[in-house]
């Protein structure tokens, strides 16, 4: 899977998997037509919607966003009950029950109380953007401030109900608590919108969530009904569905305008604009208890480096690399059956920041069954339907074939490179379609779709459709990371500024595939650098 780009570098075409590409199609909006004009694709933005979600043991599950790390396998005193992510999202903290604070990634340690005997348990803490330090807060409102500023508690004050969590202001400056009959108390410069506190619910409220402008707040009790106060609109709720297991935590999305719940077996329900990107699937062991988001997704942390692998790193044609931040895996070397019969080791060396990819192959002639029927309908003749119907079947496929592994990344990338694909003008709207169905199969079958091209193979293969707006954006071609006078540098190419290897597709370049060939060197492995 090698190819040639204009300016006569060679590189490997081995694919990697997406996280969460959000826009574009949702699910499928039926066959392409050819984009009118050319829309402006951007560079690396910084990430994509992800989350994680904390188990009681200190286990993270992230969904289209890094592990950092996590207490799996460690003799807890006490167990875990909150956590709170960094402003970049590039780390968090997690905090057990008696305040003793675990950091990881770009989180500081910066004191707990793991050592003091306390009148009661700590619930909750939150992270302070502007100091990078955080608070905790125990179940009778007393709040441990460490490199942030205290403003106030209810430690003192007899209490109807325990504290369970609490919200900070998007200044830092002042911060809300809510206890499990949903009384809010306010402090700083958080201004009180309302409660339930005199109000006979349900169920007990189990967390809160603020609005973008601090004027506003979410609660949310453990049957997922939602009470809104001050400018937090209503998006939903599962207040009269039977759930599974009784919702434990919420979050906001960066706009505002949405939020997700999260249930004790890893179950995530999105409201509003928050996208649905994966579940934890614990089954209620470990018990989650905390959820946290981050608009700065993808299972890389940005800036590091890691391998994609494939076939050809099996015995007898290669190793798998010593080490690695993340990896891209391949589980099928072509769309329509040829699986990787490495995957499953492939996939345990790569640990917990693994995406997959699968290469892409155009419509076969003859048309095979599984594109008469599908999604794009019963096809009777059109080969634009044909096409859209064969993606999609295969692109589902994989997935479920994965996951009855026992393997679940939630970001999959379509590899899409020359090398039998009819690239005439005539033939465009069928690969187009080809690929706009694995995009919709992926994101039906409930992960992020992300695409391995250059803009070059793309222009070619697509006559550069860019119907995918802000697509996860894999790209090709680079020499080294950054190294100086490097032209065509992995950094450059996730600023856009190196030709031939610009975004395309309408998406976001967030990875960048380098140094396949080295001064004139052919290496085995391909590395790949997380842009930041």
């Amino acid at each position: 899977m090698r190819y040639r780009s204009a300016l006569g570098k060679t590189f490997a075409a081995l694919a990697a998997t997406a996280l969460v590409a959000w826009a574009g199609l949702a699910g499928w909006v039926g066959p392409l037509g050819r984009p009118a004009t050319p829309a402006a694709a951007s560079t690396s933005a910084g990430g994509s919607p992800g989350y994680w979600l904390i188990a009681n043991t200190g286990q993270v599950f992230q969904v289209n966003t890094s592990n950092y790390g996590d207490l799996r396998g460690v003799a807890l005193n006490r167990p875990v009950v909150g956590g709170a992510p960094t402003a970049d999202g590039r780390g968090y903290w997690l905090v057990a029950s008696d305040g003793g604070i675990f950091a990881y990634g770009d989180a500081h340690f910066h004191g707990s109380t793991g050592g003091i005997a306390l009148a009661k348990p700590i619930v909750a803490m939150a992270a302070d953007a502007q100091t990078g330090g955080y608070w905790m807060v125990a179940s009778d409102g007393g709040v441990f401030a460490f490199n942030a500023p205290f403003y106030g508690s209810t430690g003192g004050i007899p209490l109807q109900k325990p504290v369970i969590g609490m919200a900070v202001t998007p200044s830092g400056h002042g911060y809300w608590l809510v206890a499990s009959d949903g009384g809010v108390f306010a402090f700083g410069d958080a201004a009180f919108h309302g409660s339930t506190g005199g109000v006979r619910l349900d169920r007990p409220v189990v967390g809160m969530a603020s609005t973008t402008d601090g004027n506003g707040y979410w609660l949310v009790g453990s049957d997922g009904g939602i009470f809104t106060f001050g400018d937090a609109g209503f998006h939903g709720s599962t207040g009269g569905v039977r759930l599974d297991a009784p919702v434990v935590a919420m979050s906001a999305t960066a706009s505002g305008r949405g939020y997700w719940l999260a249930a004790s077996d890893g179950g995530v329900f999105p409201f509003g604009d928050a996208p649905f990107l994966g579940t934890a699937g614990t089954g209620g062991s470990p018990r989650i208890v905390a959820f946290m988001s981050t608009n700065s997704g993808f299972p890389f942390p940005p800036g590091s480096t890691g391998y994609d692998v494939s076939k050809y790193n099996c015995p007898p044609f290669g190793n798998l690399p010593p080490s690695r931040t993340f990896a891209v895996v391949e589980i099928a070397g072509t769309t329509n059956g040829a699986f990787n019969s490495c995957y499953q080791t492939e996939a345990s060396w790569s640990g917990r920041n693994m995406s997959a990819y699968i290469f892409m192959d155009p419509l076969p002639s003859p048309v095979p069954p599984e594109a008469m029927n599908g999604p794009a309908g019963a096809c009777r003749g059109s080969v634009t339907c044909e096409a859209y119907n064969y993606g999609y079947y295969w692109a589902s496929h994989w997935v479920n074939d994965s996951r009855s592994l026992g393997i679940s990344p939630t970001l999959w990338w379509l590899d899409v490179e020359l090398r039998n694909w009819d690239t005439s003008a005539a033939a465009y709207p069928v690969n187009d379609n080809v690929i706009a169905g694995a995009v919709g199969g992926l994101r039906a079958s409930g992960v992020t779709p992300g695409i391995y091209s250059t803009s070059l193979q793309w222009g070619e293969i697509t006559g550069n459709q860019v119907g995918f707006p802000h697509i996860a954006i894999w790209e090709a071609g680079a020499d080294t990371v950054n190294s100086p006078g490097d032209d065509f540098s992995a950094v450059k190419v996730c600023q856009g500024q190196v030709p031939d290897h610009l975004p395309f597709a309408g998406g976001t370049i967030v990875a960048v595939q380098y140094g396949w060939t080295i001064n004139g060197q052919i290496y085995s492995t391909d590395p790949d650098y997380a842009c930041t």
